[in-house]
């Protein structure tokens, strides 16, 4: 009986045993299986593709798409006129291939897609990431006009039926042959020159006066080249082609009689007081008198004489003794002395900073034709990149739409509801940047006309 009795206490403890060992591998499979579920939920979330902005301050703030951004320079889409053939090329050859791999590969894997996550999915791996830079400068956008000063007081009154006298003297010496960024400091300096006397209103007279353009640079040729002061454009109404010969009749050659010339301009505006003239004198040089003469006492002589003519100075790639004396020349004609070192800076100085000082006086213009022009050109050069990325991001998508539908993936009825979609987003985008051109372009209008009226108004006063 005990035997029994013990024997039915072993097989319960066997009993036992079992079922703790089997609620242990149950325990573990459950434990396995939540272990394996985890990561592929974790990768579903991670394939979920974000809805596609449906607003155009959402699809402005859009980031390119995965396929466009691994794949794509940013700035081929935005490429037009006949660098445009670069980017149709690319998506021919390149991209549609990539492109129509991964729909392929995506779209057989998910079915049954609607056609809002249709197009979703193509904004994610198409879209375009341009929107926000050129869409900010658009906004931003400003024309660069700007009224300018209007003299009103006595003076200005007597200065209205002055005429304007605007001699350039240029130094043609032989440090001139030197190169900068692949021309020679003469060429530049003819170039730019060129392009000042060309802002100068008809009512002006212009000359050209050359110096130090005969011999060389050695000592046997100092006298020679030291008398060469030549006025190679007498002073008269400027005149395109015979300015333009002028220039081109003489090279850099010799020494650098500046006081001479100083002089020579002198000697021309004796016969055009102050009282009845305007007289300026406009100096372009790379370095000091080299023929023993005096700039700087006859810079100050044309401000002693009754020509009252005012001596300005630009020193074009001058080393600084040379800068100080130009300076000095200058400050005693009455003058402004500015420096600069490479062609960019020239062609702004002598545009920039000689033209106001005609243009304070009577014959002041408004907006010029050449502004105009640079706003316009600003205005392009923002606005076409837009159009063009979000023309691009449209065509993307539509090829695929249309991919997508030669290859069965997705039904008709999508097939039209996405074209649909992305056509009234690509109106609503192209709509809003149009608008907002168009607002910019009124401003500009807008000030281009205020600022003109208000100049003609001015001229008319002292005629």
């Amino acid at each position: 009986m005990g035997l029994i009795k013990r024997s039915g206490i072993f097989v319960l403890f066997i009993l036992s045993l079992a079922v703790m060992t089997a609620c242990a591998n149950e325990h573990t499979q459950n434990e396995d299986t939540k272990s394996a579920a985890a990561p592929a939920a974790e990768e579903t979330a991670e394939e979920k593709i974000p809805a596609a902005a449906r607003t155009v301050e959402e699809m402005v703030e859009q980031k390119a798409g995965t396929l466009v951004e691994e794949h794509m320079d940013p700035e081929l889409e935005t490429l037009q006129s006949w660098d445009r053939q670069q980017y149709l090329d690319f998506i021919q050859e390149t991209f549609e291939p990539i492109v129509e791999e991964e729909l392929q590969t995506y779209f057989s894997e998910n079915k049954s897609l609607s056609s809002e996550e249709v197009y979703d999915y193509l904004v994610h791996t198409l879209g375009s990431g341009n929107y926000k830079k050129y869409y900010e400068e658009l906004a931003s956008y400003d024309h660069g006009f700007r009224m300018p000063e209007l003299p009103d007081g006595e003076d200005e009154v007597t200065m209205k039926q002055k005429k304007v006298n605007a001699l350039v003297l240029l130094d043609a010496s032989g440090s001139m042959k030197e190169a900068l960024e692949g021309k020679t400091k003469m060429d530049l300096a003819k170039a730019a020159i060129e392009g000042f006397v060309e802002q100068i209103p008809e009512e002006a007279n212009v000359s050209l006066i050359s110096y130090g353009h005969v011999g060389t640079e050695a000592n046997s040729d100092q006298a020679k080249s030291c008398a060469a002061v030549e006025t190679v454009y007498p002073l008269a109404a400027y005149q395109k082609e015979n300015f333009t010969n002028s220039l081109r009749s003489f090279e850099a050659s010799g020494w650098t009689p500046l006081a001479g010339a100083i002089q020579k301009a002198g000697e021309i505006l004796q016969a055009y007081p102050s009282e009845d003239y305007y007289n300026q004198v406009y100096i372009v040089s790379d370095g000091v008198e080299t023929c023993n003469g005096d700039p700087v006492a006859a810079a100050k002589e044309l401000q002693n004489q009754n020509i009252k003519a005012k001596v300005n100075i630009i020193g074009f790639n001058v080393d600084n003794e040379g800068q100080q004396q130009l300076k000095q020349v200058a400050d005693s004609g009455g003058g402004e002395y500015v420096t600069v070192d490479n062609p960019a800076e020239l062609e702004v100085e002598m545009t920039k900073k000689w033209q106001p000082t005609l243009g304070q006086i009577w014959w002041t213009q408004g907006v010029t034709l050449n502004e105009t022009v640079e706003a316009m050109e600003r205005m392009n050069d923002i606005y076409n990149p837009l159009y063009y990325a979000s023309e691009s991001e449209m065509n993307r998508i539509k090829d695929a739409i249309r991919f997508l539908s030669n290859e069965e993936l997705i039904s008709v009825e999508v097939k039209a509801e996405v074209n649909e979609l992305a056509d009234s987003l690509y109106d609503l985008r192209k709509e809003h940047f149009s608008a907002l051109k168009e607002t910019k372009e009124a401003e500009r209008e807008q000030a281009h006309e205020e600022i003109t009226t208000k100049v003609e108004e001015w001229r008319k006063q002292w005629q």
